[in-house]
């Protein structure tokens, strides 16, 4: 057979693809690899074609591809009305090894030491798609060996969300390893302990890059305020700075949600030094009711460029345009923050 591979958005490595890419190959199949979503010039017709895309905003991309190659498989977390895995169309189980060589660049291992989740959030297809919280891998499961390096991305949805026997024999393995770890998908605040906090501390934290520390967490919903902060002031009291702390932001999500009350969450994190990382909801050109005739223009697409280039710490976000450049304030005092 002759088999196309599709990364349709994402950053790191696809671990759904390279199953698929090692499973297809165990088999002699022929493995075209590719993260463009039209048929390039002289690619010749397939036997089987798989996509894989994370994000809501990928669906034009999605429909791209569907239309270039009818017929196509395509999984991953973009469409939550869709639930199966790459583990259910081949019929495989969860821990089936990975094929790194779609990646060569690529040198740190990947993968989950749990799967599922203790939470059914209404926004988020993990629960249904992974059931409950379970260990599935332990860390010499994932990591590829030498010449590699001991770096390990960990996509767990909820690290310390397994049983806590389980959570805290991988802290152990990472530690007596030597091992680097990025807990990419973040942590849940919310549910952080004392004997949790001091953990994630021993263990270390690490950004994509494995150069800065870096704890990802979220804070999605504005009710959950006095349970996020004090997250917060647990993982500080075991040496975890806010400044340490990327959050994940769901914005777009509850119906209620104003630009008010987008930005006091927002504003609430920046005081404290902490990191906020806007996720959108529903489009990146989605736009939100205000009181503030100056945010009318904006979208959650602006929103997140204003945070993740820090212009949040010079100028507020009504001053932020369309094309990421801060509009020219015509009056004095216009800088001051919203609330």
């Amino acid at each position: 057979m002759r088999v196309r591979l599709t990364q349709i958005d994402g950053k790191l490595p696809n671990l759904a693809l390279m199953k698929l890419a090692h499973w297809h190959r165990a088999r002699g199949d022929e493995i075209h690899f590719s993260k463009h979503v039209e048929r390039e010039l002289f690619e010749p017709d397939y036997d089987t074609v798989y996509g894989s895309a994370i994000f809501s905003y990928s669906a034009p991309r999605v429909a791209v591809l569907q239309e270039q190659f009818p017929g196509a498989i395509v999984g991953g977390t973009h469409d939550l009305t869709r639930n199966h895995t790459v583990e259910d169309v081949l019929g495989i189980e969860p821990t089936e090894a990975a094929d790194y060589s779609i990646y060569p660049r690529f040198e740190a291992s990947i993968g989950f030491t749990q799967r599922g989740c203790r939470l059914k959030c209404g926004f988020c297809v993990v629960p249904k798609k992974e059931g409950k919280a379970r260990t599935v891998q332990t860390i010499a499961d994932i990591w590829r060996g030498d010449p590699y390096p001991k770096h390990l991305h960990l996509l767990d949805n909820d690290f310390c969300g397994q049983p806590q026997e389980q959570w805290q024999a991988r802290v152990m393995e990472v530690i007596d390893g030597g091992f680097k770890v990025c807990l990419n998908q973040g942590i849940n605040i919310r549910m952080i302990n004392e004997d949790s906090a001091q953990a994630l501390k021993c263990m270390g934290y690490w950004n994509d890059r494995f150069d800065t520390p870096r704890l990802y967490t979220a804070w999605d919903n504005v009710g959950d305020e006095k349970l996020f902060f004090k997250g917060v002031d647990t993982l500080e009291r075991h040496g975890i700075k806010p400044s340490d702390l990327m959050v994940y932001m769901l914005v777009g999500y509850d119906k209620r949600e104003t630009w008010e009350r987008v930005l006091y969450r927002f504003h609430k994190m920046a005081e404290r030094g902490i990191n906020p990382y806007p996720m959108p909801y529903g489009g990146r050109d989605k736009r939100l009711p205000s009181e503030d005739p100056r945010l009318a223009k904006r979208d959650l697409g602006d929103l997140q460029s204003w945070a993740v280039r820090r212009a949040y710490q010079t100028y507020p976000f009504w001053a932020f345009s369309h094309n990421g450049h801060r509009d020219r304030p015509t009056l004095p005092g216009q800088l001051e923050l919203l609330p």
